[in-house]
């Protein structure tokens, strides 16, 4: 990992803009500051590099009205924002796992168009931002991370973790970089290259087109500075191991072989009506006409692209970390990890309390507070038009130049844990369940989120707690909770959906955490049969995909069951087997339905 770091450093140095930036995932130290100090050494001289708080404003990033010039002028004043004084430079985003959506979504649409455009405030004007991003994302084990429309277009996803000095092997010198960006332009890749690339994506479920694009171009790189002029084989396992490797969202399936078609013989009236002599000489009209001037030897055959595709995948992943294959083996793609970024609650505009957000047009009214500055922005270019004779350190201000704060909260999430306590579930592994159950109740409160836990065992379902933030309420409710009888499993479900949407209505973020079984034995109406319960069980999981709430379900059997398997498929749920998920995989899927729940509403 050490020598990918230094590889990923003077990449990024060959062509900045090109490949987007990288995501830089690392706590605060020296591992950090080497790789920073690697990539400095790397570029030209000149080349901007500078810092971006997290909280910067709109006007000092993209630009904007200079309103004290504007004051004292009478006239628009643009201010030079920091992107456009960043043409062909590098930023560094501090802090990238805080960043907020409406950031990120101005960095994403520089890094589209290459240009920042300035239509508000009485200013018109496009200028030119073409600039690569390094993000410095502090977040740890997964809790918070930056916003994924964004680290989808940095072409290097790079973790420092353990690192000392990420730099010291580096084998390349700012010469050798500079002479490589003045090869970029002539280094060409046939169409081969791109299947294999796409190819490898598809083996890996990536299915952003811009993961093979900014594959193509780090090749592109590696062999600029290989000082070759084509793409070669060496080159596509590289930029396969640093820029689709970590998009995985699946471990590649081995391909089956194809077996030839068969062929479709004549109907036997036709060959039989035909004398052999005039069967000989007919002519072959399904057969394909013959190329002119033969096939194409330099064009690469269909089975080799699909060799070249299979080999460059083997060889990305020889060299993937362990942790990141038990990962992918359990499902757990760094997209859902992305999503459970800890920050639990849906995100919601209030007029009144939470985080400023920026201002809107609107007058203050039912407590709304006026933005002084921005109301003074928009009065500020047209003074001249509103007096005849402007007065000194008077500003003439109207009704339609009010401007009031927006704030964003984050809304309470409760976790509602439903619990089978029927006789097949004590059976199997019912103590083993509550012991999970209460270490998802531990991770609920470290991040300080209300549960509430609803048991189903007998005819029917209870609340055995309301949601609370007692973590010692919580713990006794299961403790009491015994074991037998039938499995009420429609009423179960039911009464979570219940619950759900008055958590909802009170303005939180339901989760729903269901373990069971899967299989069902008594009605909703507490008769007993199986068939009738699989229906209203069917029944009642559909109302629940139709709710929305987000769900996750924990096979409690001893072995993974397909009943299971099915009820989470109907409930739209998220499924996760209890016998072979440790209390680290668990947490990891509840805060990644949390982070769903959040991004869905």
């Amino acid at each position: 990992m050490q020598a990918d770091a230094a590889t990923v450093a003077a990449l990024l140095a060959v062509d900045p803009q090109g490949l987007g930036g990288s995501c830089l995932r690392a706590p605060a130290g020296p591992a950090r500051e080497a790789w920073l100090a690697q990539l400095r050494a790397l570029l030209p001289d000149g080349t901007a590099l500078r810092r971006v708080p997290v909280n910067i404003s709109d006007a000092a990033l993209l630009g904007g009205l200079d309103l004290a010039a504007t004051l004292q002028s009478g006239r628009p004043v643009a201010l030079r924002g920091l992107l456009p004084s960043s043409d062909g430079g590098v930023l560094l985003l501090s802090m990238a796992e805080r960043m907020s959506s409406e950031t990120a979504a101005r960095f994403c649409a520089v890094l589209d168009t290459g240009s920042v455009s300035l239509q508000r405030d009485g200013l018109d004007a496009t200028c030119r931002a073409r600039v690569a991003l390094v993000a410095l994302d502090e977040g740890a084990d997964d809790d918070e991370a930056m916003p994924a429309a964004l680290r989808e277009r940095l072409a290097f996803w790079l973790a420092l973790d353990g690192l000392d000095d990420p730099g010291a092997d580096l084998a390349w010198t700012a010469q050798e970089v500079l002479a490589a960006r003045g090869r970029l332009a002539q280094v060409r890749a046939d169409d081969g290259v791109v299947s294999a690339l796409c190819a490898a994506a598809m083996a890996l479920g990536i299915d952003s087109m811009r993961a093979p694009l900014l594959a193509l171009g780090a090749a592109r790189a590696a062999a600029a500075l290989a000082g070759a002029d084509t793409v070669e084989e060496d080159h596509l396992t590289l930029a396969a191991r640093l820029v689709l490797v970590p998009r995985a969202t699946r471990f590649p399936q081995p391909s089956e072989p194809e077996s030839a078609p068969e062929p479709i013989p004549n109907p036997p009236d036709e060959a039989a009506s035909q004398p052999p002599d005039m069967l000989q000489d007919a002519p072959q009209a399904d057969a394909p006409p013959a190329p002119e001037n033969g096939p194409d030897e330099g064009a690469p055959d269909a089975a080799q692209r699909g060799e070249m595709g299979e080999r460059i995948l083997e060889a990305a992943l020889a060299a993937l970390p362990a942790g990141l294959l038990a990962a992918l083996a359990l499902g757990l793609s760094p997209r859902v990890r992305a999503a459970a970024s800890g920050r639990s609650g849906t995100v919601q505009k209030s007029q009144l309390r939470g985080r400023p957000i920026g201002a809107r047009a609107g007058e203050p009214r039912a407590g709304q507070r006026l933005h002084v500055l921005e109301t003074l922005r928009a009065a500020a270019p047209w003074q001249r038009l509103r007096s005849s004779q402007p007065s000194p350190g008077r500003i003439q201000v109207r009704k339609e130049d009010f401007h009031v704060t927006r704030f964003r909260q984050r809304s309470q999430t409760t976790t509602i844990f439903v619990v089978d306590a029927s006789g097949s579930a004590a059976l199997n592994r019912l103590a083993e369940a509550k012991g999970a159950v209460e270490l998802l109740l531990a991770d609920c409160y470290v991040r300080r989120d209300r549960v509430a836990v609803v048991a189903f065992r007998g005819t029917s379902a209870e609340v055995l707690l309301a949601p609370t933030r007692s973590l010692a309420r919580a713990k006794r409710s299961l403790a009491s909770l015994p074991g037998g009888g039938g499995t009420p499993l429609a009423s179960g479900i039911d009464a979570a959906r219940t619950m759900g949407e008055q958590v909802r209505r009170k303005g939180e973020t339901p989760i729903i955490v269901l373990l069971t079984d899967g299989r069902g034995n008594i009605a909703r109406d507490g008769t007993p049969g199986r068939l009738g319960a699989a229906q209203d069980t069917l029944l009642a999981a559909r109302q629940l995909r139709l709710s929305g709430v987000a769900t996750l379900l924990l096979d409690s059997s001893a072995q993974p069951q397909v009943a299971a398997r099915a009820l989470a498929a109907d409930m739209g749920a998220r499924y996760l087997t209890l016998p072979y998920a440790s209390a680290q995989a668990m947490s990891r899927a509840v805060k990644a339905v949390a982070g769903l729940a959040s991004a869905s509403s």
